[in-house]
């Protein structure tokens, strides 16, 4: 019974004909108690089994994928589970009560599969608000709500979105889920990183399960049950349908096609890779088309809501060549980071698409991220970004900036911070053409609590770059045939459950007018600027001799207590100002180590040796609102180039 429809409004003559046929014995009514012999017979196991939640996903005009595990001890190897199949009912309504039925099923939770069902439900209405709900035994899962999407080619005047990546369980609370579900979204779509494959255990009392690092199928069933029991990720699955891909830790950090970073042999390799995207399967809203061979699995797809929006859908891992870490191997010609059919299917779809705008829901950076911001040091050049993988990136830049390509959007994950990017035709060159537009997010919960900092200017290695923030959270999108419209939504901590949530900055484009628009109010901002830096020596221990001078250039005394002073950039090395003024004009000298500070002279604190051994290549300044007032490089230096280019291999 794999989908028969029954369109009654009377609730009690559904029931009293669906449990006719019902394949379970004691089924609950989907929206009422269990009654009589159901409360007695609690089938295969004596505990609720739908302890993962509910999920939809990848929305079409005329159907939805259902999904649910059956799991009532979910992190024991089987789940908890008999090794047989056990049927499962579904039941797709109008309403939240679950009274207007309008589509019911059974379908088996297969032991092979970890008793995962997926179900995909054809038959229904484009463009409409379902909610769904799965029954066995006695036993009832929540509700949740899913949504079609328009049928391609009609008009809608916006679709609302969220998208969201890196989400590491030990290393803080998914509030930004919870959030995501607050809003509804039509679609939410998550774009890698949905667990991590290593040992954590962080400081939180939410440290990895099992213990280790993760290679068995069982391990990572395991993981992504333990990262399902999350109720803030569970709420964010049962409030809107999802569209799912990967990155790289559903398997092993920046992993390449079938080269491990571990230097396993590809034959073994090949065979963690298989129990990854197994067990990615068991635990996504994906359709059962999309279950895996071995270590293959068909994750690039496209989905078109109307003739708003369509959505290219990529898999950056399943098929590129291995990261390289300088200029010259990057610009290798035969370097692929899509393969060739998944880039021709993208290339195709893009310049065949008819809707408005045109979305590369993508894992890594496509515009360049300069590791080296001196203009004279600057390569862009290796990694496992796009900037690995020129000859890629210019192929695609040569579609984008196409008149047949309406309006192109990427939206990014994988880096752990906001940033809005202005794409242009020549990816190094700021005074390009601008091309597209490229929305970055930051993590659920990756790398713990941030910085805070947020930087409204260019910076210098990336003079594209309109927007960086520092902080944890979610991207939400409202697309109109005129306008596309970015949030960037950040939460006010990791590290407690129930944190509160703001949009620090929205930005715009236009129908026809690619780059990233400021649409916020701008933070007001101190007029500090840096003058002067000087870089240690790496002959010497003495890291006085590092310092950054700072002048007011305001007419006026500026407060500057709080404000910090990074001699790494945005990566460490910060110095906080204790309750300190700036006179109009003045100037005042941080000094990277220990000493008496003056009204003109500051010293870090700094004692530890071992930060000598840094390369330095930006400091910046902010105040106490994290707001960066100013940037500048360190000279270049051939011997920190060297060292820099060692640490990224590394």
């Amino acid at each position: 019974m794999e989908g028969v429809d029954q369109f009654e409004s009377d609730r009690r003559t559904f029931l009293h004909r669906a449990g006719a046929t019902a394949m379970v014995v004691g089924f609950a009514p989907a929206s009422g108690p269990a009654t009589g012999a159901a409360e007695e017979t609690k089938g295969p196991f004596e505990n609720d089994p739908f302890t993962l939640g509910v999920a939809s996903g990848d929305p079409l005009p005329d159907s939805v994928v259902l999904w649910t595990r059956l799991a009532p001890e979910p992190l024991s190897e089987d789940g908890g589970m008999p090794d047989r199949s056990v049927p499962v009912q579904w039941w797709v309504a109008r309403d939240e009560e679950m009274d207007g039925i309008v589509k019911t099923g059974t379908t088996n939770a297969d032991s092979a599969w970890a008793h995962s069902v997926h179900v995909d439900v054809g038959g229904l209405a484009a463009n409409t608000e379902y909610f769904y709900q799965f029954t066995v035994g006695p036993y009832r899962s929540p509700v949740g709500r899913t949504k079609t999407a328009p049928k391609a080619g009609t008009e809608i005047d916006s679709l609302t979105f969220a998208f969201a990546s890196c989400q590491n369980y030990p290393a803080g609370y998914h509030t930004a889920h919870a959030k995501i579900a607050h809003d509804k979204p039509d679609v939410a779509i998550h774009l890698g990183d949905y667990i991590y494959e290593g040992k954590q255990e962080g400081s939180l009392g939410r440290g990895h399960e099992p213990p280790r690092e993760i290679t068995s199928k069982d391990d990572y069933r395991i993981r992504y049950a333990q990262y399902k029991t999350d109720p803030d990720l569970q709420a964010a699955h049962a409030a809107c349908p999802w569209i799912v891909t990967w990155d790289d830790h559903e398997v092993e950090n920046n992993y390449a096609d079938e080269i491990s970073q571990n230097e396993d042999p590809p034959a073994e390799f090949l065979e963690r890779r298989a129990n990854a995207y197994q067990a990615y399967f068991e635990h996504q809203p994906l359709r059962p088309t999309r279950k895996p061979d071995g270590p293959d699995l068909p994750l690039y797809r496209r989905f078109t809501f109307g003739e708003l929006v369509e959505f290219n859908v990529l898999d950056t891992r399943q098929y590129r060549d291995d990261q390289v870490y300088s200029g010259d191997a990057a610009a290798d010609p035969d370097r692929t980071l899509l393969g060739d059919e998944q880039e021709s299917w993208l290339f195709e779809g893009l310049t065949e698409s008819n809707t408005r705008w045109n979305v590369l829901a993508n894992q890594v950076p496509v515009a360049p991220t300069d590791e080296n911001p001196h203009p004279e040091k600057r390569e862009f050049g290796g990694g496992d970004k796009w900037d690995g993988y020129r000859a890629s990136r210019e192929r695609l830049l040569s579609v984008l900036e196409r008149d047949s390509v309406r309006n192109p959007v990427v939206i990014t994950g994988d880096v752990h911070r906001n940033y809005a990017y202005d794409v242009k035709a020549d990816a190094t060159d700021p005074d390009a053409e601008t091309v597209a537009t490229e929305y970055v997010g930051t993590s659920i919960s990756s790398f713990g609590d941030g910085t805070g900092l947020t930087g409204y200017d260019s910076e210098l290695g990336e003079p594209w770059q309109q927007f960086a923030n520092d902080d944890r959270g979610y991207v939400r999108c409202t697309i109109t045939p005129d306008q596309w419209r970015t949030d960037y939504r950040v939460v006010s901590t990791v590290e407690k459950p129930n944190a509160s949530v703001e949009t620090i900055a929205s930005f715009v484009t236009g129908d026809r007018e690619p780059g990233a628009q400021l649409d916020s109010e701008r933070p007001p901002h101190e007029p500090l600027v840096i003058t002067e830096i000087q870089p240690n020596s790496p002959d010497s221990d003495d890291l006085e001799e590092e310092y950054v001078i700072l002048r007011n250039t305001g007419d006026t005394t500026v407060d500057c207590s709080g404000f910090r002073l990074g001699f790494e950039g945005w990566e460490s090395q910060f110095y906080t100002f204790d309750e300190f003024t700036l006179d109009a004009g003045q100037t005042v000298t941080v000094r990277n180590g220990t000493g008496k500070d003056t009204a003109s002279t500051r010293y870090t604190g700094f004692d530890d040796p071992v930060l000598n051994d840094s390369s330095p290549d930006l400091v910046i300044v902010a105040n106490d609102d994290g707001i960066v007032l100013d940037e500048a490089s360190y000279a270049p230096n051939q011997e920190q180039r060297e060292t820099n280019s060692i640490s990224a291999n590394q």
